[in-house]
């Protein structure tokens, strides 16, 4: 693991994710927020890189901004070689089901959904033909055993890796995760964060998981650090 900034000449990349020079403010007058300063990420198939930094520091921003929820007012974000600033907002939903997976902190599950169901409701939105056999993947996971579980029924980690199946289930390019450990304990935080790398790694998934728990950083491939809406050395 190595701590950075950013990759050498990212513009060289098309697959996994490239920033470039994103700028975005939040607010209006004196209340305006630079959350993203001239913010420069490259992250290749296959490789898992945390964000870590204070509250505020604009981590959630950079995320909404990957993940096509945000426009940056200027600078550019590819995914899987796509500009996100060139497609419409209904190309932009689409391309998010398909291209782009989220976990939360909770594992964000559907209460009246058992474990399969909630993949089978993805691949179904998604209108997905090539993605992955929910049972199949759940088994992955480690959660194949409780498929026909509800989120009620299971434990935070379980939640966590069920939302790590649901996130992967269409294929996607890229994969966002956000504080995946903070609602868990010191053990069950290694296994869910050691998870991640492995799925990256194995399924050629391009990862940026924002964190405050140092403790899973040796999971992952490269760290880098934002303070006040900049990537810092």
């Amino acid at each position: 693991m190595s701590t950075e900034t950013q990759t050498s000449n990212p513009g060289t990349r098309t697959g996994g994710l490239l920033i470039s020079g994103a700028n975005l403010a939040l607010g209006d007058g004196e209340a305006t927020v630079q959350a993203l300063d001239n913010v420069t990420l490259s992250v290749s198939p296959g490789e898992m890189v945390a964000v870590v930094g204070p509250s505020g520091a604009g981590k959630s921003s950079l995320l909404a901004v990957a993940g096509a929820l945000t426009t940056p007012d200027s600078g550019t974000v590819k995914v899987n070689g796509v500009d996100l600033g060139t497609l419409s907002k209904a190309e932009r939903a689409k391309f998010r089901l398909k291209e782009i997976g989220f976990v939360f902190q909770s594992g964000n599950l559907i209460p009246a959904l058992n474990a399969a169901e909630q993949l089978k409701l993805m691949l179904k939105l998604a209108g997905s033909r090539d993605g992955f056999d929910p049972l199949e993947l759940l088994a992955a996971v480690g959660m194949d055993h409780k498929a026909k579980s509800r989120p009620d029924q299971l434990s935070g980690g379980e939640r966590q890796r069920v939302g790590i199946a649901r996130s992967l289930v269409n294929r996607p390019s890229l994969l966002l995760v956000d504080e995946p450990t903070a609602a868990l304990d010191r053990a069950r935080s290694q296994d869910v964060v050691a998870l991640l790398a492995r799925e990256t790694h194995e399924r050629g998934v391009a990862t940026v998981m924002v964190t405050h728990d140092h403790d899973v950083l040796h999971h992952c491939d490269r760290v880098v650090e934002m303070v006040d809406g900049r990537l810092v050395g």
